[in-house]
């Protein structure tokens, strides 16, 4: 079992409850850590025989352009359309951060994890 991952995908992108969000937009990043085997993929040296990241990077960036109000909807969705695309993969985590949010005060980012299969039991 290996892990491919992404990390610091950084996107501007209008998710969020609060009128505010939906308009102005903020500044997201996501990371993505997927489990899978990718043996044969070391020994032969193929791009099939693994997870391509661009591929994820695609999905996350095709979810990004779509509004949500919740992050932990938001990477559900992503985490959906990657088992689609990369049936072979046995955990899947996203981590998405919501930089400087609407709170009041001084925060650098909110966060949102979700793992596949923990969170889905």
């Amino acid at each position: 079992m290996g892990k491919v991952s992404l990390e610091g995908i950084e996107f501007h992108a209008y998710h969020g409850v609060y009128s505010e969000e939906t308009k102005l937009g903020n500044r997201f990043t996501v990371d993505i850590h997927v489990e899978t085997d990718f043996k044969k993929a070391m020994l032969e040296d193929v791009l099939e025989d693994t997870v391509d990241y661009v591929g994820l990077y695609k999905i996350a960036q095709s979810h990004m352009q779509e509004p949500v109000k919740l992050l932990e909807h938001l990477a559900h969705l992503m985490i959906k359309d990657i088992l689609i695309a990369y049936p072979s993969i046995k955990s899947v985590k996203i981590i998405i951060k919501k930089h400087n949010p609407a709170l009041g005060g001084v925060v650098n980012y909110s966060v949102v994890t979700v793992k596949y299969p923990e969170d889905y039991d």
